[in-house]
């Protein structure tokens, strides 16, 4: 029933098909159409069509369809007819269940071929509807008679399995209806008249006339030449450096060319054995290392699975090649033959894999190491998925020893690199030095597929290893590793981390660093109590400690007044002890005060010990990696300067005693005449004035730099440690912390001048401090000659004319204003000098770029007496 209803359908589709004209002239109706009429062949045509596996080569979208019937109907002008088609389209496409069409793309397609047919009538004036072109039925011709007979016999015969319009054959097809430019029918049946057989035997004549050597040896000579070897026809050409068919050699022009481009792969091939070969030779050499060896291997390996290939093309060789006459009739030309055109299909994949490893064999002749992997990795970044596969599988290979390198490394601290082709340069040097300078990065061996910021995380992390190793004498870093491998999901095994699991690889990194710089600073600060040291270098290098620092000048004091060259170290070295037992400093930890030490400065000869004296702290390893050399004599600069700022301190405290009043200056000026009473009393009124300025100076000077510069400095430092996580943090934090108290207190390189300023400045005070001395010393020597001369004395004592007895009052009053006299010149010049230095120190200070520096002006110049003192100045200039 169901057969019958099709049938139906397709003879009335064949019905509408055909000319209203022709059909009704041959008596032709639905209901009745003779037996042999045009309308019951084309009915059987179509049916054999519909039973046959024939399709149109386009895809089945069903919405495509619709939308280019729509479309269509558009361009056509019958916007109304479009809409109407839409929607009888989407009640068509809703209906579901039994009954329903369910090839409903097939139903669209055919109604639109038979649209496009009815529309075409060039087609159809050449005989073959544009049906026919794109898939559908043709357009049988009914007014020529001998066409006609003849497509009736196409007709009749069976239909080909398989269909393509553009098939070669219609050229045969035109032969068949009688010319070359028309249209007609697509060739579905065999050729009678044996044309395609007769043209195959006149070609195969002419082929063997034309060559004097057999396909096959040519197979064989090719398959010789892409392993390298030369064959009986095709050879190596040293001067065209490739492998091709002698001139002499009688073959088709088409044949020479297909038989170089196959002997391609065998140049190639060629290339790639010669570097393996040179790469086994020079396997115990540094310049080929083991990632060369890897590299060597894996093409070796690939070259096996090409060697297989090659024997089994070798053994399909020896079947012999059908003649092109014999394939034709005998239906042979799928048989287990190889020719020339189909080794070119069976090498294509292999040249392309050959191709691949020549440039990769040119880029990694003079690369090594992890700039060889990464010149390999270079050429993975590729679109087709078959050249990405075959470099991930190479590259696994290749970089199977740097991933070893980098996880023995960063686990076990270990540097397995003989060759030198890791990322990570090591070099011999002390336990101090080992952070700092044993380890680096060398950039030229680090591969493109390691960030930089992974590739310090990989150094940092064995660096840590081996620092707790070797300066620690740590093992606690086992752990640590084992803990971060077991969170990052691998094993501390070999082989565990491979080229393409980068995110692995960066999670066992993390991990790993992560715990091993927390262990290391966990035995920084508790088992070498690195916090503890750096307060003793804040106590007793940068004079912390007051108790110490006060009881320290006044024991060493008239010990450093001596000159340089007569002081000995080891007395110093006790009176820094004694200073050490009178002060709260006996309480620290003996383990930081026995690292204490005195220390003395190369000196000229006129200096004296105040110009030479330091203190010294011996840091030890692992803490001399922090307290380096040159860390220590920066240490050293700041000493000295706070030191110098000290003695000022301590001058002018010196200076203050002798200066205040007493009953010595008061019988002095009980004793002296009008003239010299009032120049000792101005001398001593500008001595005053001009200490109350000095002391003014300096105790501001000082409060800025114990309080705003060390404390301030030394409140943040603890802040960058609690935060640091690493070592590489912690020496920044301490670094920070250093070069923050050299730039406040004016020894930084950007206050190079302003501290010669300031330095002379304190140079004044001192030689202020020495003039005062002066002055009062001749005070009391006054005074102990009047104690001598309220006592009896001898004859001969009284006799004497240069003695104060044997000599007149007016003589001594005469001594008194010399002295006076040079004392006043002296202070005028100090006074003076003093001014101008100190007005441009505080001018200086608001131009400086730190910001605490201006800090400091505003304390110096808080009343802003200098400032009117400067208008003033330049007023009177003026």
């Amino acid at each position: 029933m169901e057969d019958q209803k099709i049938a139906d359908l397709v003879m009335e589709l064949v019905l509408r098909l055909l000319p209203p004209d022709a059909a009704s002239a041959a008596g032709i109706t639905r209901s009745h159409h003779p037996p042999d009429s045009v309308a019951d062949r084309a009915f059987r045509y179509a049916m054999r069509i519909i039973a046959s596996r024939m399709s149109p080569s386009v895809s089945p979208d069903e919405a495509a369809v619709a939308e280019s019937i729509k479309r269509q109907l558009v361009n056509d002008g019958h916007s109304s007819d479009a809409l109407a088609f839409a929607d009888l389209y989407s009640k068509f496409s809703l209906k579901s269940g039994p009954g329903c069409i369910r090839n409903r793309w097939a139903l669209l397609y055919l109604l639109k071929v038979v649209s496009d047919d009815r529309r075409s009538d060039a087609a159809r004036a050449r005989g073959l509807s544009a049906g026919t072109v794109s898939g559908g039925l043709p357009a049988l011709l009914l007014d020529d008679g001998v066409r006609d007979a003849r497509v009736r016999d196409l007709v009749d015969r069976p239909v080909r399995a398989s269909y393509s319009p553009t098939s070669s054959r219609s050229s045969l097809l035109r032969k068949a209806l009688g010319r070359d430019s028309g249209g007609g029918l697509l060739l579905v049946s065999k050729d009678p008249d044996n044309l395609r057989q007769a043209a195959l035997r006149e070609f195969a004549d002419l082929s063997r006339e034309e060559s004097e050597v057999s396909e096959s040896a040519l197979v064989k000579d090719v398959i010789y030449a892409c392993q390298g070897i030369d064959g009986r026809y095709v050879k190596f050409d040293r001067e065209a450096d490739a492998y091709a068919l002698p001139p002499t050699v009688r073959v088709p022009r088409s044949t020479r060319i297909v038989v170089r481009k196959l002997c391609e792969l065998g140049w190639l091939f060629r290339k790639v054995k010669g570097y393996i070969s040179a790469g086994v030779e020079r396997f115990q050499a540094e310049e080929v290392g083991t990632i060369g060896q890897a590299f060597c291997s894996a093409l070796q390996e690939e070259l096996s699975d090409y060697y297989k290939l090659l024997a089994v093309l070798e053994a399909q060789s020896l079947n012999p090649i059908p003649l092109m006459s014999e394939a034709a009739t005998d239906g042979s030309s799928s048989g287990d033959y190889l020719s020339l055109r189909r080794l070119a299909v069976w090498l294509a994949e292999p040249l392309v894999r050959m191709r691949l490893m020549a440039v990769l064999v040119d880029d990694c002749k003079i690369s090594r190491g992890g700039a060889m992997a990464g010149a390999i990795h270079s050429r993975a970044r590729h679109g087709d998925p078959l050249v990405q596969e075959f470099m991930g599988r190479l590259l696994r290979k290749v970089c199977s020893p740097l991933f070893e390198m980098v996880r023995s490394w960063v686990l076990e601290g270990e540097l397995n690199d003989v060759f030198g082709e890791f990322f990570i340069l090591a070099q011999p040097v002390k336990a101090e030095s080992l952070w700092s300078e044993g380890y680096r990065l060398h950039p030229v061996m680090l591969p493109a597929f390691f960030p930089e910021s992974l590739a310090q995380r990989i150094l940092r992390t064995g660096k840590s290893i081996n620092f707790l190793r070797v300066c620690c004498e740590d093992q606690g870093w086992a752990e640590a590793a084992a803990e971060a491998a077991a969170t990052a999901g691998t094993s501390t095994h070999k082989g565990e981390l491979v080229y393409g699991k980068t995110e692995a690889l960066e999670a066992l990194v993390v991990e790993a660093a992560k715990r091993i710089d927390q262990h290391l600073l966990d035995v920084m600060y508790t088992r070498y109590k690195f916090k503890d040291h750096c307060l003793a270098i804040k106590r007793y290098l940068l004079l912390g400690q007051g108790d110490f620092v006060q009881y320290l000048m006044d024991t060493v004091g008239p010990e450093l007044s001596e000159p340089a060259n007569t002081i000995s170290s080891f007395k110093l070295a006790g009176l820094l002890e004694s200073a050490i037992r009178s002060s709260n400093a006996q309480y620290d930890d003996p383990n930081i005060l026995e690292r204490l030490r005195v220390k003395m400065m190369p000196h000229d000869s006129g200096d004296r010990g105040w110009d030479v004296f330091s203190l010294d702290y011996d840091s030890r390893v692992p803490l001399n990696t922090i307290f380096t050399e040159s860390v220590m004599e920066r240490y050293l600069r700041i000493f000295n300067f706070l030191w110098k700022l000290r003695r000022v301190e301590h001058a002018l405290i010196g200076a203050w005693k002798n200066m205040k009043p007493n009953c010595t200056i008061s019988r002095l000026l009980e004793m002296q005449e009008g003239a010299a009473k009032l120049r000792f009393v101005t001398i001593s009124r500008k001595c005053q004035v001009l200490w109350g300025e000095m002391n003014n100076f300096v105790t501001n000077l000082q409060y800025y730099i114990m309080f705003e510069v060390l404390e301030e400095s030394w409140s943040s430092f603890l802040k960058e440690l609690d935060e640091a996580r690493d070592l590489d943090a912690l020496l920044a934090a301490h670094e920070k912390y250093l070069n923050s108290i050299l730039e406040k207190s004016l020894l930084g390189e950007r206050t190079k001048d302003i501290c010669k300023v300031l330095f002379i400045l304190f140079d004044l005070i001192l030689q202020f401090r020495s003039l005062a001395e002066r002055l009062y010393e001749g005070i009391r020597d006054f005074q102990s000659r009047e104690r001598t001369k309220s006592r009896p004395k001898s004859r001969n004592e009284m006799s004497k004319p240069n003695t104060y007895f044997g000599g007149s009052r007016k003589a001594f009053s005469q001594f008194t204003a010399e002295l006076l006299k040079r004392i006043g010149e002296d202070l005028d010049k100090i006074v003076k000098e003093y001014s101008s230095v100190l007005e441009g120190f505080i001018s200086q200070l608001p131009v400086e770029q730190h910001v605490d520096l201006k800090f400091l002006f505003f304390r110096l110049d808080f009343t802003e007496f200098y400032s009117r003192l400067k208008v003033n100045a330049t007023l009177k200039s003026i």
